[in-house]
């Protein structure tokens, strides 16, 4: 809770596995049938919405911009996303492993992040993602 800013029940990341200061991080996220987009999204095939895979990949994303110290404070948020691909669905019952590299940092205003959400080892959805500093 102390690490980003998103809170329920925009908060998609459950737990941190894994972190390497300045280059990675690994979060989990665990898909239950009580999240409120499974009312509609949709009633008798209840799917994760693609662009909650791609909210959860920025936060774990985020984790690693937000964490570097030579960095100014402030609220960092999505600048853009690149080559965005969803593979298969992810359901209630799933547990997204997802992991984020870091690409680059520029003008310590903008970050590049290539992130990939795994459920049961196997790819669900991959792709780059931009953040940008807001004054």
């Amino acid at each position: 809770m102390g690490l980003l800013p998103h809170r329920y029940p925009f908060a998609l990341v459950d737990r941190v596995i894994e972190y390497e200061a300045g280059k990675s991080a690994t979060g989990v996220k665990n898909v239950t049938i009580n999240e409120p987009h499974f009312q509609g999204h949709f009633p008798d095939r209840p799917l994760m919405p693609g662009v909650l895979i791609v909210e959860a990949m920025a936060q774990v994303g985020g984790l690693i911009v937000k964490q570097m110290p030579d960095l100014p404070k402030g609220l960092f948020v999505f600048a853009g996303i690149d080559k965005v691909r969803f593979r298969r669905p992810v359901v209630p019952g799933d547990q997204l492993i997802i992991n984020c590299e870091l690409i680059s940092i520029k003008r310590q205003r903008f970050g590049k992040v290539s992130g990939e959400a795994k459920v049961d080892g196997k790819l669900v959805c991959s792709g780059d993602l931009m953040f940008s500093l807001v004054d």
